[in-house]
């Protein structure tokens, strides 16, 4: 497994790199936000871990840009500023985790094998490589999304939820639940994280096609299934 670490704190960066590679990562180090960015575009990572306060770019801006080339390595935030709307911002631009300093390298490690592991569980399906309801066909093994034939970029977070509607397609799932599978998170009813995600593919998916396959029940939660659109919100 290949990572990622931008840190601008030299003992900190040494430190989290040291103990990574202990444990069998290979880890590439940048120390700036504008090193951090060129290796996120130029390179294949399994995970980056991104300090949001970096000099030359911060941590929201590179995955806002790396998404924006089409980059959907997963990411990790760690930060000093332990503030609800910033955890909510690095969710929303599709962010793994975010991990509040200072923390135990135990924790940082632990977080980082739950991420592996669901990576792992949503690109390598035990069941079926291709899922399709209607025209909308999710192919695990190619990372590829389509409708009616046309392609549809999703970022690493909408292509994890789009994966979980579809395992389970037909079934409501609440809000708690999509948090707790797809963020890894205890759910907190104040924060908007899962209705934007599920707000922004429900427009990828959805917009421009006569047949709606994402639907809500309101205070219950979404399904993903062909139905009778005249009763869909």
């Amino acid at each position: 497994m290949r990572l990622l670490l931008v840190e601008d704190q030299t003992m900190a960066a040494d430190y989290i790199a040291k103990g990574l590679k202990e444990n069998d990562f290979v880890v590439d180090v940048a120390n700036d936000g504008v090193d951090g960015l060129h290796y996120m575009l130029t390179n294949e990572y399994d995970l980056a871990i991104l300090d949001v306060m970096l000099p030359g770019m911060n941590g929201w801006k590179i995955l806002e840009l790396a998404r924006q080339a089409d980059k959907l390595t997963p990411v990790m935030f760690l930060t000093a500023r332990d503030d609800v709307d910033d955890r909510v911002r690095g969710l929303e631009l599709g962010a793994e985790d975010y991990l509040i300093k200072p923390f135990s390298f135990s924790e940082l490690l632990a977080r980082v094998r739950v991420i592996m592991r669901r990576q792992s569980v949503a690109t390598s399906p035990a069941e079926e490589s291709v899922m399709q309801i209607s025209d909308l066909q999710l192919d695990f093994l190619k990372h590829r999304v389509s409708r009616s034939g046309k392609r549809i970029e999703l970022t690493q977070k909408e292509f994890l939820l789009l994966s979980l509607l579809m395992r389970r397609r037909g079934e409501v799932l609440s809000r708690t639940v999509l948090a707790e599978q797809v963020w890894d998170m205890n759910f907190d009813p104040e924060t908007n994280v899962i209705d934007v995600a599920i707000r922004r593919l429900r427009s990828k998916i959805d917009d421009g096609y006569e047949l709606k396959l994402l639907h809500t029940l309101r205070g219950a939660g979404y399904v993903l299934e062909e139905r009778n659109n005249a009763a869909s919100t």
